[in-house]
């Protein structure tokens, strides 16, 4: 049996690069470093029984559509996914998609909301080994202090993105800064 192709295509961004892989049933990663070298080795190293290709052709709407949102992050970001997890990772993702742009939860806030409030520690793993960065918006999970934690693309993106959201919702809420 011949092994499954993903194809991926990446471009620059605020955020560094960005690169968007897709399969046949739809993205199956979105991911955010400091080179499409760098990506790309991780990608292989993620689906290590895939071909993996680049084409930019195949992966195109797809990539920008990311692009245009890490640009400007509002509203839901229209690709399809495929959700590789377990069942407990899937019903985190799906429960990251439902924080609003710009807000935040704790990992125990967001296990409270799956059921169960002693899986903080179970909602951070998820978080951690998501691949789809930006479309399951694991940034948008913090400790319980309030402060940011861990991030699988850095900790700094994780600040430009919930900036970028924040500067958002308030420009079209009409606030000023001052």
């Amino acid at each position: 049996m011949s092994p499954s192709v993903i194809q991926f295509a990446h471009t620059t961004c605020p955020l560094g690069t960005v690169l968007v892989a897709r399969s046949e049933t739809g993205v199956c990663a979105i991911s955010l470093g400091d080179s499409a070298l760098q990506l790309i080795a991780d990608l292989n190293g993620q689906f290590p029984d895939h071909q993996i290709v680049e084409s930019i052709d195949n992966v195109r709407l797809e990539l920008q559509r990311v692009a245009n949102f890490i640009e400007e992050p509002s509203g839901p970001l229209d690709i399809k996914l495929e959700l590789n997890g377990s069942d407990f990772q899937k019903r985190v993702w799906t429960a990251l998609a439902d924080i609003l742009p710009g807000q935040t939860l704790t990992y125990r806030q967001l296990a409270q909301q799956l059921g169960d409030r002693s899986a903080s520690r179970a909602v951070g793993t998820a978080c951690g080994q998501n691949r789809i960065a930006i479309a399951i918006p694991c940034h948008r999970v913090v400790r319980s202090d309030g402060k940011d934690s861990g991030y699988r693309w850095g900790i700094e993106r994780k600040r430009e993105l919930l900036h970028r959201e924040r500067s958002l919702a308030h420009n079209e809420l009409g606030l000023q800064y001052d």
